[in-house]
């Protein structure tokens, strides 16, 4: 857009040129505008301002009245809301058979009144690359798992959460909290978690980063009796295992997470526990649809996202 001033500028400059016996077009070519640009800009001889800037615009025909608007704040003010984003917001609205606005539309909404902030602890997100060697194309076929620290009330104690993700559907097949890291907890914790999905002898991929448990050969004999195909990062290469410290960090980053550590390991235990419940059959996970791990993991989001389309398109 170019204002006033500059207009007259350059049509000074193109002036100076014709009247030095220069064309037009070669004059306007060497300013930077094009001829029919020149030709806009006056009318009946008169240089003219650009109107777009003043120009009164119908309002869109399907805007949300002042009441949908407040509706829209008010939903996103409830507690049950406060602390989930536009995107969390709408499936949850969708699958209650509610439809307010898009998700773009809360977005500005929130934006116009101040309301649109990053919250919580963590760093704003960023893009993250996914594993390229094995790919899950249903559930019990791709498993990931990691240790992670639980700091406890005394200062240099830890526990230790042993922690297992389906890839394909984001649910945490198993977990145990220990006092100690080692191969022979992890092995208990992985045949448990076979047992439990029933995928006993089934083709399944195991990965891990390359710490001493991950690589102990108490896990690995476990893992050819149970026909489990091991996969580890590749050297020197920190964020391999991305799936399953991405939902360390959930975890870690959320309001619950209590920041003077866990007084006992039971303490430590029922808190994950109510974590992991809360995970796999609450949270709408970004990456899979904005359904709940346990809803794809079972295959129920297939009808849940037919739905919600349903609602959208309507």
């Amino acid at each position: 857009m170019t204002s006033f001033p500059e207009r007259q500028r350059l049509v000074e400059l193109i002036g100076e040129a014709l009247r030095e016996g220069a064309g037009k077009q070669k004059a306007c070519d060497e300013i930077g505008i094009t001829l029919r640009t020149l030709q806009r800009w006056t009318v009946d001889g008169q240089l003219t301002e650009d109107g777009r800037p003043t120009a009164v615009r119908p309002a869109p025909a399907n805007k949300l009245s002042e009441h949908e608007q407040a509706q829209v704040l008010a939903v996103c003010n409830q507690p049950e809301f406060a602390s989930l984003p536009p995107s969390q917001i709408v499936p949850r609205l969708a699958d209650e058979g509610r439809y307010l606005a898009s998700e773009s539309t809360f977005y500005r909404l929130l934006h116009q009144n101040d309301q649109l902030h990053h919250r919580g602890r963590a760093k704003a997100p960023s893009n993250t690359r996914a594993l390229s060697t094995h790919h899950a194309h249903t559930a019990n076929e791709l498993w990931s798992w990691d240790i992670t620290y639980m700091a406890s009330s005394v200062r240099g104690q830890f526990y230790y959460l042993y922690l297992v993700v389906d890839l394909f559907s984001r649910n945490v097949v198993g977990w145990e909290v220990h006092e100690c890291e080692s191969g022979e907890n992890a092995a208990a914790l992985i045949q448990r978690s076979v047992i439990a999905q029933k995928c006993l002898f089934k083709p399944l991929v195991l990965h891990s980063d390359n710490g001493a448990p991950m690589r102990s050969h108490t896990l690995a004999a476990k893992l050819d009796d149970l026909g489990i195909t091991p996969s580890f990062s590749r050297p020197r290469v920190s964020n391999d295992n991305a799936f399953s410290e991405s939902l360390f960090r959930t975890m870690k980053y959320c309001p619950q997470w209590p920041s003077h550590g866990f007084k006992t390991i039971d303490i430590a235990r029922a808190w994950v526990q109510q974590f992991v419940k809360w995970y796999n059959t609450e949270h709408r996970h970004s990456k899979i649809g904005f359904v709940t791990p346990q809803q794809r993991h079972s295959g129920q989001d297939v009808e849940i996202l037919a739905k919600r389309k349903e609602v959208y398109e309507k």
